[in-house]
């Protein structure tokens, strides 16, 4: 297998384990794999932030801004499975029903959801509704482009807590998702530079300022920073929902900061 081919087999992989989308039966799957292919996780990103993007465009054409974001929301969470907004309603629960790590991660086992875990996931679908609404109704194209830079950065966040802290394996687990662990700074820093690219195309095409464009940067990093500090006090590591908490997050930030930016 050629170095090209290796490289479009681990973007594949990324794309598969984060979306529902349809991969060639000949990609496979493979643990040290997923490893390698955790600096495509921003690209996924782009791509669902892009179809999202072009969801909001196609629904504004044919209904108010408040349905086009409806829509783009949906069409987001169809695309990834509500892969992340699972883990962050997980997370929430586990966090704020159990003390003890044990408990804490046993929380986050469980399927069901709980109080804290339905109230997170309501509020964080409530706060990014207001703020591409805010957005939309301001200039579309501007909605547009946050959707793209939101869920690219959110997951660099994601990588980077998965590269500060080690894996917080969970005792006696029999259906713990498969978690990418071990990430390098290399994986890392290519991530961030995909992630960087939607940032640095705003900035040169002009609707984002210099000054704008780091705040968004500091601000992912802030967060990426604060989860794992948390993360390092409740669970000694990170888990996949952990994770997912974390995109989610960052994402949410990111809509705030360009909303505090651009309205």
């Amino acid at each position: 297998m050629s170095d090209t081919q290796r490289e479009l087999r681990r973007a594949f992989i990324a794309l598969g384990y984060f979306t529902r989308v349809p991969i060639p039966e000949w990609v496979g799957w493979s643990p040290d794999e997923l490893n390698r292919a955790a600096r495509y996780f921003p690209l996924v990103g782009v791509l669902v932030g892009a179809v999202g993007a072009i969801s909001l465009l196609l629904g504004a054409a044919l209904w108010t801004p408040m349905v086009a974001v409806s829509l783009s929301m949906l069409v987001t969470i169809l695309l990834t499975g509500a892969f992340h907004e699972d883990g962050l309603a997980d997370s929430a629960d586990g966090f704020g029903g159990g003390f003890e790590p044990k408990r804490v991660l046993a929380i986050m086992q469980d399927s069901r959801i709980g109080t804290y875990g339905a109230l997170a996931l309501g509020l964080a679908l409530l706060i990014k509704f207001c703020a591409l609404l805010a957005l939309a109704e301001l200039n579309l194209g501007l909605a547009a482009l946050a959707l793209v830079i939101a869920h690219a950065g959110s997951r660099a966040s994601a990588l980077s807590v998965m590269v500060w802290l080690p894996y917080a394996r969970i005792e006696g687990a029999t259906k713990a998702k498969p978690v990418a662990e071990g990430i390098s700074s290399t994986e890392w820093r290519i991530g961030c530079a995909i992630a960087g690219l939607p940032l640095l195309l705003a900035w040169v095409g002009s609707p984002l300022t210099l000054l704008q464009g780091v705040a968004v940067m500091l601000t992912l990093l802030a967060v990426a920073w604060l989860a794992a500090k948390y993360c390092r006090r409740r669970i000694s590591g990170y888990t996949g929902d952990a994770l997912g908490a974390t995109q989610q997050v960052a994402e949410i930030a990111t809509y705030l900061v360009l909303c505090a930016a651009w309205v």
